[in-house]
């Protein structure tokens, strides 16, 4: 049972007579009465909830910016008219419109009802139950019943660095054409055949060809062109820092001092992202985790165009996700449909661990692309005591997401408080250009870039190995 602004406005009346009355005993004896006969009159005039039947449809996979719409079908089993208001339960990330909307069904009947969906975050969002208020005749008490309805909305990452695809893809196909003559020799590739001279391997002897010319014939071989990629995504607590600014406009969201928060769509203009007057530097937006993803999506797109055979694999203290072996095209929509639920755990990432797991999963040479924070002091007690197990068997590409709130905090020195915060962020980046050079000196690849910039950064620094020969 729910009781109605209406119940309250006659019980407010209710007292102010009682007040007038002369003989206020009996007065407020007589209001309660009328009072609880009007809700018990309502009560029993509703409409009844519980037998109501739900039934559901709509979209389950969407790109994070997009929106999606559900139905929900309410059927009436009953015999009097259900009236009311309905309120399907998302959680606020969802951002669900509207929040609850009117509700009539006759009995023996059905209505459909829709609901948008313009979600903040990547991720699963559910929704498992409706809840249903049937008014009476006199609109001061109505019947409430929640019913469990449940539907999931799977909400992927945007791919937003897309864009940057087909550039790189000529820049690929312009690598693959400069060099036509590839060297001979030991590989796993073959190449050709040519006639056997004195100190060739008699391993090499293709016997079939051999019986065909009546000749000696072996077989050539070359290095292998397309090898392994492997992306390990770090989803430790660093992963966790939200840096850059949203760079997507989301559906049915309001500025509020650059926190994307839901509103119904039209209010105002949708994805913006503003500051007060007295904030000079930009809001946080996305999560590093989420720039991470766009980079490795952008880069997993790109080696598979390239033949590569590309991994993917999320760590922090266990293995969060794993694909492997997917075919060309089947590999983004693997890679997207793990990454949605991914989330950063608040714990520090086990780098032991995740070497671990990486050599047992890669067995042969590959590129091994570790996307995480280029952060000082995580890197000096984590990774760096067991990086050398992993680079000398892998060629290893560490790409980081660097903080332009930080740069901005450098560069602003008009007030004390604000050379003091020049001066951390002067040791921060100090301490990142260190720790950089560390793991150079140690052979390792480093990608240093902010958050709209990394996925580019790291598609230039894999085309780079490539055309070096060291892919």
């Amino acid at each position: 049972m729910a009781l109605s602004g209406r119940a309250a406005l006659v019980a407010a009346l209710g007292v102010v007579v009682v007040l007038i009355a002369p003989q206020p005993g009996p007065a407020l004896a007589g209001v309660c009465l009328l009072l609880a006969a009007g809700v018990l009159v309502d009560l029993l005039f509703a409409g009844a909830v519980r037998p109501l039947r739900f039934h559901r449809s709509g979209d389950t996979l969407i790109r994070l910016g997009q929106t999606a719409t559900l139905q929900i079908v309410v059927e009436n089993p009953g015999r009097r008219r259900v009236r009311g208001e309905l309120r399907d339960a998302w959680p606020p990330s969802a951002g669900a419109v509207p929040r609850s909307q009117p509700v009539d069904v006759p009995p023996g009947e059905r209505r459909r009802y829709t609901v948008t969906l313009a979600p903040a975050r990547r991720g699963d969002r559910e929704s498992v139950a409706v809840a249903v208020r049937s008014r009476g005749p006199l609109g001061l008490a109505s019947r409430q019943g929640t019913h469990r309805a449940p539907w999931s909305v799977r909400v992927l990452p945007p791919f937003l660095s897309r864009k940057h695809l087909p550039s790189r893809l000529a820049r690929l196909r312009e690598l693959e054409g400069q060099h036509p003559a590839l060297v001979r020799g030991q590989g796993t590739e073959f190449d050709s055949l040519r006639e056997y001279v004195v100190g060739d391997d008699v391993r090499s002897i293709d016997w079939r060809a051999t019986a065909r010319r009546h000749d000696v014939v072996v077989r050539t071989w070359r290095p292998e062109r397309d090898r392994r990629v492997l992306i390990v995504l770090d989803t430790g607590r660093t992963s966790a820092g939200r840096v850059g600014v949203a760079p997507i406009p989301l559906a049915g969201a309001v500025p509020r001092r650059g926190l994307l928060t839901p509103s119904i769509p039209g209010q105002s203009r949708p994805g913006a992202v503003s500051r007060t007057q007295d904030e000079a530097l930009p809001a946080p937006g996305w999560p590093r985790l989420d720039w991470s993803m766009d980079a490795a999506l952008l880069l997993a797109a790109l080696a598979a165009r390239a033949g590569d055979r590309v991994d993917f694999l999320a760590y922090d203290r266990a293995v969060r996700a794993w694909v492997s072996g997917a075919s060309r095209t089947e590999l983004l929509p693997a890679l997207v449909n793990v990454m949605a639920p991914i989330e950063a755990e608040l714990i520090e990432a086990d780098a032991a661990g995740m070497v671990a797991a990486v050599l047992s999963r890669a067995r042969h040479r590959c590129l091994v692309v570790l996307l995480t924070d280029l952060n000082a002091a995580a890197l000096d007690e984590g990774l760096m005591p067991v990086l050398p197990q992993l680079s000398s068997r892998h060629l290893v590409l560490v790409a980081g997401v660097s903080d332009p709130l930080v740069a901005a905090m450098a560069a602003r020195k008009g007030t004390a408080e604000q050379v003091y915060d020049a001066a951390a962020a002067e040791r921060a980046m100090a301490d990142r250009r260190r720790i950089t050079a560390r793991l150079r000196r140690h052979g390792v690849e480093v990608v240093d870039a902010a958050p709209d910039e990394i996925a580019p950064a790291l598609a230039d620094a894999y085309l780079a190995l490539k055309a070096a020969g060291r892919l």
